[in-house]
């Protein structure tokens, strides 16, 4: 007898908020520390917790979550672009897998999916922020066929640092 590990992708449920929680923490320490200041990073991540989820999830942005026999690995919020600045219909505003499952394709999978659903709802270009200092995430979306776009500063947890956006046609 075989079994079969699946993983899939689908909308996120209130019930995933303490797993979203976990990855959010286990990534935003992984690619961002050196990045923003350590406790200005703390801050961001300890505001991220289960209940900050569930009211992310009731507000109605989508967000898709990764799914495998361990359980809930990664996540993608997405929708209409939030601005002009970015010059896309639109947007993936967080993009994040668990660090021990980044580099197995299931962050492309994941965008894949997510570009598609824009796409499927009158969105086809798409775009995304990224922190200029993330060189991983940089060679992800260059990877993925993303356009560095426009450059701006952005104020997180009261420090001003520099994001590009990618642009996916």
């Amino acid at each position: 007898m075989s079994t079969r590990s699946t993983t899939s992708i689908r909308r996120a449920r209130e019930t995933d908020a303490p797993a979203l929680s976990a990855v959010f923490d286990a990534a935003w320490r992984e690619a961002y520390r050196g990045i923003i200041p350590g406790i200005a990073l703390e801050r961001l991540i300890s505001q991220r917790d289960g209940r900050w989820w569930r009211g992310a999830l009731r507000r109605g942005r989508p967000i898709a979550v990764v799914e495998t026999p361990a359980g809930v690995v990664g996540y993608a919020a997405y929708g209409r672009a939030r601005s002009g600045a970015l010059k896309a219909e639109g947007e993936i505003d967080e993009l994040y897998l668990a660090p021990e499952y980044q580099g197995l394709g299931l962050g492309r999978r994941l965008f894949r999916a997510v570009r598609n659903d824009l796409g499927d709802h009158g969105l086809p270009r798409v775009g995304v922020w990224s922190l200029e200092e993330n060189e991983r995430a940089a060679t992800f979306y260059e990877g993925l066929g993303g356009i560095a776009g426009p450059r701006t500063l952005d104020r997180i947890a009261g420090v001003r640092l520099a994001k590009v956006g990618y642009l996916f046609r």
